[in-house]
């Protein structure tokens, strides 16, 4: 995780309005939007990475309520168009979401259902098998 997390901060790409990292007491109020729990691994990923630009992708981001990355308005967009509750958006892609499970589990969710991405893979281990095999191979 850290060795991932080195890399993001290696390509991050310099912006004239950087993004904040929040606090944990945010991540706390941004749960209780969600009605649900932030997965421990997406919580650090938060808390240390998620000010990192990089490439085309845009993670979900908890700093700036006006932000098109807002993680509760993705969150409430995602299951508007059906993904399923359970499920937390990582990222949206194309027409469908990069998601996260309760069990820490990364999926990529078509707009219909579970399908591969354009890799072919549809899941991965660990938010960190994701931002190292998805965003940072863009």
């Amino acid at each position: 995780m850290e060795d991932i997390i080195e890399q993001l901060r290696d390509c991050n790409e310099p912006v004239a309005v950087p993004l904040e990292l929040p606090e944990e007491d945010l991540l706390v109020e941004i749960e209780e939007q969600l009605y649900m729990s932030i997965p421990s691994d997406m919580r650090i990923y938060l808390l240390e990475a998620s000010d990192v630009i990089y490439g085309s992708l845009e993670p979900v981001t908890v700093t700036d309520e006006r932000s098109h990355t807002f993680l509760p308005d993705v969150a409430a967009q995602a299951w508007d168009q059906g993904m399923p509750r359970h499920l937390l958006p990582v990222c949206a892609y194309l027409s469908g979401y990069y998601c996260i499970d309760p069990d820490g589990k990364v999926q990529y969710w078509d707009g219909e259902d579970i399908a591969p991405d354009e890799s072919g893979e549809s899941e991965w281990d660990t938010i960190w098998h994701w931002v190292q095999e998805v965003w940072l191979r863009q």
